[in-house]
């Protein structure tokens, strides 16, 4: 069965009450953070993929998001980038779809009609979005989490698990336009990004998929093991040791964690400025950004 641009295979799952579990690779993903959260849900609840693209070249720059080649046996093959549709079925709470989204390079229009086309088709009652960001905060402390809510019930909800709301304003996905089609149609909308530290950019930050399995666990009374603190913890350690052996990453990070702290204590910390950088530390995180592209 063909929804928009994606294949599903028969027969479709019912699904109970279902939550969309979202994530958009590469755009807030930054230390895969989304990624890896997904997969353990997927690997938790032993999750099926129901669905992909039919042509994603129909959306994709190849030269962008390269094919791959493997080896099967004595055959090789060519596995195109894709976008994927799976489900879990849960005892209790409302089942998850899980929508492992790339980015699209063209036809974005269409991308999210045919994305939004599946939210109808399996009467998704939330749409919820995973992801990261990089920000000017210290490895040192809580990762902050900012984020956003359709409606004041679920607005007051992610306040208690400790979210921020949203402030950003400027450059932005296409696939910004699903939550806006999904309001349209009634569907919830939730978004948490964990905000990771910008002078060190880790291939897959296992500190920041914790924090964002943290909220999923306490939001949806999963087991609190999901969130692997402990491989975070390990990965932030060795972080710690690498920065004391630098005296130039030693002092931005102790100016971070000023700027955090003085944050934090503010009585409205959303609405109060936090203390400028110095000189020294924006030049270090200009010339960061530079070698990262």
């Amino acid at each position: 069965m063909n929804i928009g641009g994606f294949e599903l295979t028969d027969p479709l799952p019912e699904l109970r009450e279902p939550h969309a579990m979202a994530i958009v690779r590469p755009w807030v993903n930054v230390g895969r953070v989304g990624t890896l959260a997904l997969a353990r849900l997927e690997r938790h609840f032993s999750a099926r993929q129901i669905g992909k693209l039919v042509r994603p070249g129909n959306y994709f720059d190849f030269t962008r998001y390269r094919p791959r080649t493997r080896i099967s046996g004595d055959r090789r093959q060519l596995v195109l980038p894709n976008s994927t549709i799976g489900y879990t079925q849960r005892e209790e709470g409302p089942d998850f779809l899980l929508l492992n989204m790339r980015e699209p390079h063209m036809s974005g229009e269409s991308y999210v009609d045919s994305v939004v086309e599946i939210l109808r088709m399996f009467d998704v009652k939330r749409y919820c979005l995973l992801g990261g960001m990089y920000d000017v905060v210290p490895h040192t402390r809580p990762l902050l989490v900012s984020g956003s809510a359709s409606a004041q019930k679920l607005t007051d909800e992610v306040r208690k698990l400790r979210v921020r709301e949203t402030t950003y304003q400027g450059p932005t996905s296409i696939t910004t336009l699903i939550t806006q089609e999904a309001r349209k149609m009634g569907i919830e909308h939730m978004s948490f990004v964990v905000h990771l530290p910008q002078y060190v950019q880790l291939e897959e930050d296992y500190a920041g998929a914790a924090r964002l399995m943290e909220i999923l666990c306490s939001l949806y009374e999963l087991p609190i093991e999901l969130a692997d603190r402990k491989r975070g913890e390990n990965q932030y350690a060795e972080l710690s040791a690498a920065v004391n052996r630098n005296p130039e990453l030693k002092a931005v990070l102790q100016q971070l964690e000023g700027q955090y702290d003085q944050r934090e204590e503010a009585q409205e910390p959303e609405e109060s400025a936090p203390p400028p950088l110095s000189s020294e530390v924006e030049r270090f995180l200009r010339e960061l950004d530079q070698e990262t592209g």
